[in-house]
């Protein structure tokens, strides 16, 4: 009679899915060139070094002009405007616009200076004066800022441009290629070795005797394949037999060089399938035989310090039980997301206006509201814009015939990839370098540092899951509307809130001896200011105010008279940064970023920032993180110069 070895009590799936994770699957971080680092996993966060773009530059071909030369104009009384040149991509202006003059600028072009604005060709024509020279009829008004990409309106120095986790496709390739980052940090790819065993197997290309009973090795490759796109790196080792001792010769050395080993076949409880013996001799069995169908005959231990799991010989039933129990450990050690199907239906979260009578592949963002349900909002930053596809999840293809979606209306978005998912946390408003700091504590958040001002209005509109705001704020500014539109709107919930140094930036050891606003009224000093949604412009806007009643005079004269009012930057760095490079004497700014730059600084007081939950989503595991995170981030604000709970 032969001797078998009985399988011992199944386990039940959970403790399957238990005793995989109990192996340590993880590998040591690495850092790979840019043009290796597709599919990869960032292994720490990513800031902007630099503005993109890194100049004012025009948003479409057409005319740069000085705004106020355009005011009043139309079609029926033009503004006529001497041509003074061209400025083309990738040149250096050669040509100053000054009042009653503008310049021909081609799309991407450096704005030249004393031009705030582009006038689209379309609204022009080109036409030669009495003497002979060409002059431009403008055939609208303008405002300052139309039809121009300010530095850093696409990503600002300072800024948070990728977070720790984020799975590197494409969309991220671009935008770390804009940052100028040639090597990226990513985590390890788990290193699996795959042993199929069994002496009827023969790889693919060899002779195949049938009459032998020998069949292909299928698992082989089918693991090896699903290994890689769980995001490991899959090793094949020479075709093991039933013998004992090769076996546990091939189990040895894989061990010896992967974190994780597979073997498919001798894993039941025949005399002849020995490999739960070899494991039991030279490491640790943890789980023999699964209550599952197919695939019961699974192993789960140690040999020596790597992990392995012993498949079943049956190719349907090894890779069920891959994808089952061991993809996913691959892919939480890989921080690789789980997939998911191509395409996803969701509730638009706000109304969304189009009447451009075009067919529009609108990029499309995903969050989830309390109760799980996707909601979808629009991505779009402008055309040049990298950080609208890393924004975005995916696009919603809308017909050329539809004038608008409504809040509520379903979509279907088509995913960028299978394996994009909503973030656990949907944030906007003020950028701030703690929030940059506790936003590593979550998983896959995703943060949009639109400023405080536009983070109230997207938080009245129900939108996000949290508003980070800066400044003073009424009590009326951060409630959200009721979704039903049936009842009075409800307050936000405050998950936490600090406050942080803020002031003048200027050179290192202030060789402009600037000891405070005044100076910036009363000198002739360049200053950077930072743009409108912003809570330190609103802070600084206060102060001059005060100014101005100390004074006797209104705000408008104070802020007229300072040289850089409404030169405008979008982050928290890029003021600074300007001062450091010579290009303003002053700007506004924050001490933590003062010191981390090596910049002076002149303290002008203090500003309290606030982090507001949307109150229909204070249940959500991701505002509970945050919440967490904020609560234990006393190392944080120790870091950060200016900074105090």
């Amino acid at each position: 009679m032969s001797d078998r070895k009985e399988f011992r009590d199944l386990a039940d799936p959970e403790e399957a899915h238990e005793a995989i994770e109990s192996l340590d699957l993880t590998p040591v971080p690495e850092t790979v060139p840019l043009d290796d680092a597709r599919g990869r996993v960032l292994a720490k966060r990513i800031d902007a070094e630099l503005d993109v773009p890194g100049f004012d530059r025009a948003s479409m071909d057409g005319y740069a002009v000085r705004a106020r030369d355009t005011f009043g104009a139309d079609e029926a009384d033009p503004a006529t405007l001497d041509l003074i040149g061209a400025v083309h991509a990738g040149a250096t202006p050669e040509v100053t616009v000054d009042p009653g003059t503008c310049a021909e600028i081609s799309t991407g072009a450096v704005m030249p200076d004393g031009a705030d604005a582009v006038v689209m060709v379309e609204r022009t024509t080109e036409m030669t004066g009495e003497d002979g020279d060409d002059r431009i009829e403008i055939r609208t008004s303008v405002a300052p800022g139309d039809h121009v990409m300010f530095a850093g309106a696409d990503i600002a120095a300072g800024g948070r441009a990728l977070g720790p986790g984020t799975e590197i496709t494409p969309r991220e390739i671009g935008l770390l290629s804009a940052l100028g980052v040639d090597e990226v940090p990513v985590r390890g790819k788990p290193t699996v070795g795959i042993v199929s065993t069994g002496d009827e197997l023969v790889r693919p290309g060899d002779d195949l005797h049938s009459e032998r009973g020998q069949i292909y090795d299928v698992n082989s490759y089918t693991i090896a394949a699903g290994v890689e796109e769980a995001g490991g790196e899959a090793r094949l080792y020479p075709h093991a037999g039933d013998d004992y001792d090769e076996m546990e010769r091939l189990l040895v050395e894989a061990s010896e060089e992967c974190d994780l080993v597979l073997s498919s076949g001798s894993t039941s409880a025949s005399a002849v399938d020995v490999i739960y013996r070899v494991i039991e001799d030279r490491g640790e069995l943890l789980l023999h035989g699964v209550s599952v169908k197919p695939g019961k005959p699974m192993l789960v231990g140690r040999v020596g310090d790597s992990a392995y799991v012993g498949l079943p010989g049956y190719p349907v039933s090894a890779l069920t039980i891959f994808r089952t129990f061991v993809a996913p450990a691959i892919r939480g050690a890989a921080g690789k997301p789980e997939p998911r199907t191509a395409t996803v239906t969701g509730r638009m979260a706000v109304e969304e206006r189009y009447s451009e009578g075009r067919m529009r592949l609108m990029p499309a963002g995903l969050v989830n509201d309390e109760s799980g349900e996707t909601l979808v909002y629009p991505v779009d930053k402008g055309s040049g814009a990298t950080t609208s596809l890393v924004e975005a999840d995916g696009v919603v293809v809308v017909d050329a015939d539809t004038e608008y979606l409504a809040a509520g209306e379903a979509v279907e978005v088509t995913l960028f990839s299978p394996d994009v998912r909503a973030p656990t946390l949907l944030g906007v408003g003020e950028d701030d370098p703690a929030l940059s700091r506790l936003l590593d504590r979550v998983e896959r958040p995703r943060y949009l540092p639109v400023g405080s001002r536009e983070g109230l209005r997207r938080l009245r509109d129900g939108l996000p899951d949290v508003a980070v705001v800066a400044g003073p704020t009424s009590r009326d500014a951060v409630a959200t509307r009721d979704p039903t539109g049936n009842g009075d709107p409800e307050p936000a919930e405050t998950l936490g809130a600090w406050t942080r140094e803020w002031g003048l930036v200027v050179p290192t050891g202030n060789p402009d001896d600037v000891t405070g606003l005044a100076d910036l009224v009363d000198r002739d000093l360049r200053f950077v200011n930072r743009d409108s949604n912003s809570g330190l412009r609103v802070s600084l806007s206060n102060a001059l105010a005060d100014l101005a009643e100390e004074r006797g005079t209104t705000r408008r004269e104070v802020t007229e008279a300072v040289d850089g009012f409404d030169r405008a930057v979008r982050a928290h760095e890029s003021p600074a940064r300007r001062v450091l490079a010579g290009d303003a004497d002053a700007g506004l700014g924050l001490r933590a970023t003062a010191e981390r730059l090596g910049a002076g600084f002149l303290s002008l007081g203090t500003q309290e920032v606030r982090v507001y939950a949307n109150p229909g989503r204070t249940g959500k595991p991701g505002v509970d993180r945050l919440r967490t995170a904020i609560a234990d981030a006393d190392d944080v604000f120790a870091s950060l110069a200016g900074y105090e709970r």
